[in-house]
């Protein structure tokens, strides 16, 4: 895992500058287990981490999306949406699913509309005039087990 964290890290110091770092390690790790309401998930390829993701709990009805990353030597393959497709399957016990991406993240937000996300700003509008780009989507309520997906 720590390829990807360290490549994620890269490009977010290059597209935002040095607060990147901080972004990444801004939540505990905990908060993105099942017990508190979160998953983690790697896809991995011979064993390394190819991409991954993770969501945490929100609010009550909501899981917010963290980290959706494909390593740049994986890109172009649809991984990120296998992600993305399991995270949601996994979001058992959530209504809805929100997220935000970064305005210098032209690939993301293509991503996230592409896949049914649902933006909540002006489309229209310069990115850089916004900041954080706020997305939703609302999922069919599947029961909670506490356990984690094919578990």
């Amino acid at each position: 895992m720590r390829p990807l964290l360290r490549e994620l890290g890269h490009e977010y110091a290059t597209r935002y500058g040095k607060e990147a770092h901080a972004e990444i390690s801004r939540y505990p790790d905990e908060e993105f287990t099942p017990p508190y309401g979160g998953l983690l998930l790697l896809l991995l390829e011979r064993g390394d981490p190819v991409a991954g993701g993770a969501f945490r709990r929100y609010d009550t009805t909501t899981a917010e999306l963290k980290r959706i990353w494909t390593h740049s030597a994986h890109r172009r393959r649809g991984l990120a949406r296998r992600v993305i497709a399991e995270l949601e399957a996994g979001a058992r016990g959530y209504r809805r699913i929100f997220l935000t991406t970064g305005p210098r993240q032209p690939e993301a937000r293509g991503l996230y509309l592409a896949t049914g996300y649902t933006p909540l700003f002006d489309t229209e509008a310069d990115p850089e005039t916004i900041g954080p780009l706020p997305f939703e989507k609302h999922i069919a309520v599947r029961e909670h087990t506490g356990k984690a997906p094919d578990q």
